[in-house]
């Protein structure tokens, strides 16, 4: 009778190596968020063009604060990376205030939203402009914040050094989203910034 034996490691889960199962649903997430904000963006661009008294209504939109915001943003994205350099040197507690500090200025970023929503001389429900303005910007500031929360708990485990020394998935995926929230931004504001100001 033949005699049975066991492995004597567990076998991985979710896959090993770059392409992991993570990456893949990362991957698959980005490609359906970013289709959602093709939609978003295609439906604005589509008001605009049937708009009969010009779009938008009451004149382009103020850079004042969006501008310095969208600095911000792509700043944010210098400070993962700086981040993320100090991970790769084997340097996992000083890598957790680069993102603590990518987190905060995430934050700031929603701030500076939220108050710029205030000034407006408009609600959701007064006209398909506002309608499609507060849908697109909302639907990206749900996602950083979203990325703030990601990068608060990436920083808690750089500083516990959960991170092995050949790399980290968990990391490697929250700089992805982070990178694609900030990406998807510069075509929000374009659309809806830029784009306005030179109709």
């Amino acid at each position: 009778m033949p005699e049975i034996t066991t492995a004597s490691r567990a076998l991985p889960i979710g896959g090993t190596g770059r392409l992991t199962t993570g990456w893949w649903g990362m991957a698959c997430l980005l490609a359906t968020e970013g289709i959602l904000f093709a939609y978003l963006i295609f439906s604005y661009a589509y008001l605009g063009a049937q708009a009969p008294q010009g779009w938008p209504p009451g004149g382009p939109p103020s850079l004042k604060l969006a501008l310095p915001n969208t600095v911000l943003l792509l700043a944010s994205s210098l400070v993962l990376e700086v981040g993320h350099w100090r991970f790769r040197a084997r340097r996992e507690k000083t890598a957790m205030p680069a993102l603590l500090l990518t987190a905060a200025m995430g934050i700031v970023f929603i701030l500076v939203q939220l108050k710029e929503w205030t000034n407006k001389g408009f609600g959701f429900a007064t006209d398909a402009y506002s309608s499609s303005y507060f849908t697109l910007t909302g639907f990206h500031l749900a996602h950083v914040i979203a990325g703030v929360i990601a990068l608060v708990v990436l920083s808690v485990w750089a500083w516990q050094q959960r991170f092995p020394h050949e790399g980290s998935l968990h990391l490697m995926l929250g700089r992805i989203y982070w990178h694609f929230v900030d990406l998807v931004w510069l075509v929000v504001f374009t659309t809806v910034y830029l784009v306005p100001q030179h109709p």
